[in-house]
């Protein structure tokens, strides 16, 4: 069994007992949440989509709260002598998927 979800403007599929990093959620390390809008569920190879799985949740724990590796912005014009480096590191939620229910 799985299911389809989106959160954070991204989607994941997630199955039970599976760990996903998806962008920060508020709460505490061991709290219990409730994972965004769910697509899509799969369930003894049938796949139900849309309004079908309108009362579908998929719930989790979170846990641990982190940032992820640097990624390097480079920007450069030639003969302008312009060059300007710049990092980032985008924040993370690691979530612990416990059930589907639909």
């Amino acid at each position: 069994m799985y299911a389809v979800i989106e959160t954070g403007g991204k989607q994941y599929r997630v199955q039970p007992g599976q760990t996903v990093d998806v962008e920060t959620l508020a709460g505490e390390v061991g709290a219990s949440v409730e994972l965004g809008r769910v697509l899509a569920v799969s369930k003894d190879d049938q796949l139900s989509a849309g309004s079908a799985v309108g009362s579908a949740k998929v719930t989790g724990t979170i846990v641990s709260h982190g940032r992820g590796d640097k990624v390097i912005v480079f920007k450069f014009k030639r003969k302008k002598q312009y060059k300007r480096t710049i990092g980032h590191r985008q924040n993370f939620t690691r979530v612990k998927v416990e059930e589907i229910v639909g």
